[in-house]
């Protein structure tokens, strides 16, 4: 399994000899590798952006384009593995264009927690800031670093002055993961709310892929 910090800044290459690729957030790497191997779907295979592009959604589109273009010819089914991610719509034209199919919903936080609820809870839940497992990991990595709060502190209560509470969607049973969970909302001066979400539409629309 590629690390945490490879998996933001570099991605994972795609290996294996299947017939369909998956296309894929670094940030979602984990959790598709281990319904891939509990299912034994070898005919599947992964490739993965930098999840950092998550905090630079312009690049996305272009990013996927480039990667669908590599490995076309390799393969007789490409699934994407995102959402709208910021993309503003560019991403599912692009797909549409490219004649492969992409994950529905907004996000992974609406992945995991399970897209149709996610959307009918956020009209009241707007006030929220959702962290995954990866995300709590690697929370230096695409916030606190990100925001400058590691130089400037005192910025915290500007960027976060509409949130009032910290979810953190956990994927796996971890009272570690979960402390650190903790530990990034009081960071945040945020309340803090756990969800075990598992792998919510994540796994339902990868059995999808796989079994068509």
């Amino acid at each position: 399994m590629p690390s945490d910090s490879t998996l933001t800044d570099t991605g994972l290459a795609a290996s294996g000899q299947g017939r369909i690729l998956l296309i894929a957030c670094g940030a979602l790497a984990r959790e598709i590798l281990t319904v891939k191997q509990a299912n034994g779907w070898d005919h599947m295979d992964l490739t993965c952006l930098p999840a950092i592009l998550h905090n630079h959604p312009e690049k996305i589109t272009d990013a996927v384009r480039a990667t669908v273009a590599k490995h076309r010819a390799g393969y007789a089914t490409i699934f994407v593995v995102y959402g709208d991610c910021g993309t503003g719509g560019q991403l599912q034209s692009a797909c549409d264009e490219m004649g492969v199919e992409m994950m529905p919903g907004p996000h992974c936080y609406a992945f995991f927690e399970g897209t149709a609820g996610f959307i009918d809870r956020a009209e009241t839940e707007f006030s929220a800031f959702y962290l995954t497992d990866f995300l709590v990991r690697q929370f230096d990595a695409f916030v606190w670093r990100p925001l400058g709060l590691d130089r400037h502190p005192d910025l915290r209560d500007m960027y976060f002055a509409h949130y009032t509470k910290l979810v953190y969607q956990a994927q796996t049973d971890d009272p570690a993961l979960t402390d650190l969970a903790k530990t990034c909302a009081q960071r945040l001066g945020l309340a803090f709310e756990r969800r075990f979400t598992g792998y919510g539409d994540l796994g339902t629309t990868l059995e999808k892929v796989a079994k068509a």
